[in-house]
């Protein structure tokens, strides 16, 4: 986006930050390490300072949408290029060791309060409120978890980002909670029974991604305890395919503000590349900068 481009954005964005409006919501896919994409575009929007009030975020998108709420940017980008080598931020080996690919106390306790502290304060001072998508395996529905103070409601995150097979369900406000992405990959239709009447949307696959059947391939055999569960993660294609399909309404109503890849992001769904992090998160960054005019116009 060129500096003439970039200075009109920024002057919309500070028109419409003081004037009154309407609840804006922002939705964000999760996608494991292509969720970088999500970071990208994320930091962008911090810049064009936009008067979001509510974030929802699924599995990789909510861990990066809460970094978003607290204001802290590039925070995700040095987080996973740093970590996405050591083994305690996902492997077989702490598999092994503690029955979940992620070293949750390593992830969620240590390196958010002492190696990239995150910034409480700042995320209460927000006025946004937050919410982490979770599933719950006993109902095989979406929970739509509030969180008020990240390090008292670090469970809702954690359980968000739990994949299935890999990890221990998470037990939260007496709940059996998996990844939200089993149940509600894109929660516009949840966020709009909210009140948020206007959403930007951050997708991490272009529009013609499906939602592939093996995904839940194997959860009659891993899941069997919870049919519920099982029925709903095997129809979560179809609630994926439903919601492309409510984006591209709203979009034409003029409700909903989409930001997502051309094409597929060329990123594994985990890796233990710095550069590959560098790429999505880059790739975000390109794509929200060259929407942020059109943006900032739509949010006024």
């Amino acid at each position: 986006m060129s500096a003439t481009v970039a200075d009109s954005a920024s002057s919309v964005a500070a028109e419409s930050a003081s004037q009154p409006s309407a609840r804006l919501g922002l939705v964000v896919e999760g996608g494991g390490y292509r969720a970088l994409y999500a970071a990208g575009v994320l930091d962008v929007l911090l810049d064009l300072k936009l008067s979001v009030s509510g974030v929802i975020g699924v599995s990789a998108g909510a861990i990066h949408g809460i970094s978003y709420a607290s204001g802290q940017k590039e925070r995700s980008l040095r987080i996973y290029t740093r970590f996405c080598g050591d083994p305690r931020f996902f492997s077989f080996k702490t598999f092994l060791r503690t029955g979940t690919m992620v070293d949750n106390d390593f992830c969620y306790r240590k390196l958010p309060r002492e190696l990239e502290p995150f910034d409480e304060e700042a995320f209460e001072r927000s006025g946004i409120d937050f919410y982490a998508v979770s599933s719950n395996l006993e109902t095989g529905e979406a929970e739509y978890l509030r969180m008020t103070n990240a390090f008292r409601d670090m469970d809702a995150l954690i359980a968000s980002a739990s994949l299935p097979y890999v990890s221990k369900p998470v037990e939260y406000q007496g709940k059996k909670l998996l990844d939200g992405g089993c149940t509600d990959r894109v929660p516009l239709a949840a966020f709009e029974r909210m009140g948020f009447a206007r959403n930007i949307v951050v997708m991490t696959h272009p529009r013609e991604h499906r939602v592939k059947d093996r995904d839940a391939a194997l959860a009659p055999l891993f899941y069997r305890r919870y049919p519920k569960f099982v029925e709903a993660f095997r129809a979560s294609g179809e609630r994926y395919e439903a919601t492309q399909r409510l984006i591209d309404e709203r979009k034409a109503e003029g409700r909903v503000f989409a930001i997502r890849p051309a094409e597929p992001i060329p990123v594994g769904r985990l890796t233990r590349d710095p550069k590959d992090v560098r790429k999505a998160y880059e790739l975000g960054r390109r794509d929200a900068l060259q929407s942020a005019e059109a943006l900032c116009r739509w949010a006024a």
